[in-house]
């Protein structure tokens, strides 16, 4: 029987904690969903030039070290 309670107790845990979470949750209004759109949005277009500048150092880095052939 303890073997099936080590299984059981777990799950009955993780369960409670997932009904109290749902029950945290709200849908966002209007002002926060936009607020977070505009930082993930900024967010794509930092990460978007920090690639596009590594990639423009690296190819001609590249260039050097290969040689062109």
């Amino acid at each position: 029987m303890d073997a099936i309670d080590s299984v059981v107790d777990p799950l009955r845990e993780f369960a409670k904690d997932s009904v109290r979470l749902v029950k945290r949750c709200h849908k966002p209004d209007r002002k926060e969903f936009s607020k977070v759109a505009v930082r993930t949005a900024i967010g794509f277009v930092v990460m978007g030039f920090v690639g596009f500048f590594v990639k423009l150092i690296f190819i001609p880095i590249n260039n050097i070290i290969v040689g062109s052939g």
